[in-house]
């Protein structure tokens, strides 16, 4: 069973968990910018959470569908039809052979995940599926899709005759009841000058962002110890400062070492909402406690299997373990 990718969309990677445990040798961690909108598509197809999805921006692609299977479009608000009925996010669909999936624009956010049963099949390379676009491995030939490229899926035990949208769905804020919130930071080893320098003002999203990190202008940070700084280990989520005073916040494929102060954290229950900032947007920071970050991130966690549990039981499976 396979999928042709008639047309590639802006940038449509496959991803799936992260790589861990090859940091020293200068491998990032990658994998979906917003693991939890990507779970819960799997969920909804029946995968393991983790499953290797696409990753879509801004503008998805056009895929046909060699034989019957199952899919799931979750995250951002994109225009999509299957073979011209208009097929809406967070809920699953039944295509028959032949179908053709038309993902156009993103309404609202910057990216989603399409999960298909079983899901994208492609070599693990030092343990996941995902693409690192940088380094130019994983995924397809460690790139995005081209049109043309076949990708291959686990064959569709069940027999589909015509599409089938599923008349439920996942209501997104319940993952993030306030999407436009603040961002919130944990402190960094380097302070700025004044302390909350970056909590005071909004920023705005710099058209250079990308899959590495997000670059924000606005009102220049200065730093408390202005020396010449040696290059650290750094993780997604870091915000780092470089000399012009603008901040970058690290997602997913950021580098493991920099030489550029470290001024915060951005901790992982809103990293999410990260993934889904666009150039232009602007995006606000607030202090954190390392406490009211931990509690974050199990409230999120909690939810996640709450809508697991909710997935479950309407498809009717045990619902898979979080680090399947």
């Amino acid at each position: 069973m396979s999928i042709e990718v008639l047309a590639p969309g802006l940038l449509t990677t496959v991803q799936g968990r992260g790589r861990e445990g090859f940091r020293h040798l200068g491998v990032g961690f990658g994998g979906a910018l917003d693991p939890d909108a990507q779970a819960i598509a799997n969920l909804l197809v029946g995968n393991a959470v983790s499953a290797a999805t696409l990753e879509i921006a801004l503008a998805g692609p056009t895929l046909r569908f060699e034989r019957a299977t199952r899919i799931a479009l979750c995250g951002a608000n994109f225009d999509a039809d299957i073979d011209g009925e208009t097929f809406p996010g967070w809920r699953r669909a039944d295509l028959p052979g032949g179908s053709v999936l038309r993902i156009g624009g993103c309404r609202q956010g910057a990216r989603a995940w399409l999960a298909v049963s079983g899901g994208i099949r492609v070599a693990d390379i030092l343990g996941s599926a995902s693409t690192d676009l940088r380094g130019g491995f994983g995924g397809v030939e460690g790139r995005a899709l081209r049109a043309g490229d076949r990708l291959h899926v686990e064959p569709f035990a069940e027999t589909v005759e015509r599409v089938r949208i599923a008349p439920w769905w996942i209501d997104p804020l319940a993952l993030d009841p306030d999407p436009s919130s603040s961002i919130r930071v944990l402190p960094g080893s380097d302070a700025t000058d004044p302390a909350d320098g970056l909590f005071a003002n909004a920023w705005t999203i710099a058209p250079a962002s990308d899959r590495q990190g997000l670059r924000l202008t606005g009102t220049p940070l200065a730093l408390r110890d202005a020396r010449e700084y040696v290059s650290e280990p750094i993780v997604p989520g870091t915000l780092q400062l470089p000399p012009g005073g603008q901040p970058i916040v690290l997602l997913a494929d950021a580098q493991t070492h920099g030489g550029y102060p470290r001024i915060g954290h951005a901790i992982r229950a809103d990293r999410g909402r990260l993934a889904q900032l666009r150039a232009g947007d602007a995006i606000r920071f607030a202090p954190c406690t390392p406490a009211e970050a931990l509690a974050a991130s199990r409230e999120r966690a909690h939810t996640l299997a709450r809508i697991a549990l909710a997935v479950a039981g309407r498809i009717g499976v045990a619902p898979p373990s979080a680090s399947a």
